[in-house]
């Protein structure tokens, strides 16, 4: 069974912060609840082929994995896709106008759980979908409150 989620937010603030701070995995941290730590495994800036390796508690469990860049249209488009351990996960996340100076991010997840995991894809995509859905939250708070100054 695959595991598809995909949610989005609109964010008051320019595009190009939005992507550009979203966008760089050293901020993973600061608004994804579940990611614990990040470690770059070549040399930034962010391009196709950029790889990193994350650290994050899901479900209960500790998971580490690493991401490869397979898609990078700045300030447009990010896919990033790991070396299939835990298992094979896409992550893309897009970014567009809305409104007056703001931003709709997308972020999306698939991927298809193999053996034991597999057994629970529906409980994964459920618990995902609320995690990804809390994650855009966290992110729209912090980039708006430092807009404010908050």
């Amino acid at each position: 069974m695959a595991v598809d989620v995909l949610v989005e937010t609109v964010i008051d603030r320019p595009l190009a912060e939005v992507s550009a701070f979203a966008g760089d995995p050293s901020n993973a941290p600061r608004w994804y609840a579940n990611i614990r730590s990040v470690e770059w495994r070549t040399a930034p800036p962010l391009l196709v082929g950029s790889r990193f390796a994350f650290v994050a508690h899901f479900l209960g469990r500790r998971l580490a994995y690493v991401y490869e860049v397979t898609e990078h249209v700045p300030g447009t488009r990010l896919v990033m896709e790991t070396d299939g351990r835990p298992f094979p996960m896409r992550t893309t996340y897009t970014w567009e106008p809305a409104g007056a100076g703001g931003t709709r991010m997308t972020l999306a997840n698939s991927g298809r759980p193999t053996g034991f995991a597999a057994v629970g894809a529906g409980v994964m995509a459920r618990a995902m979908r609320a995690a990804t859905t809390k994650d855009l939250a966290r992110l729209k708070r912090l980039l708006e409150s430092e807009r404010s100054g908050a």
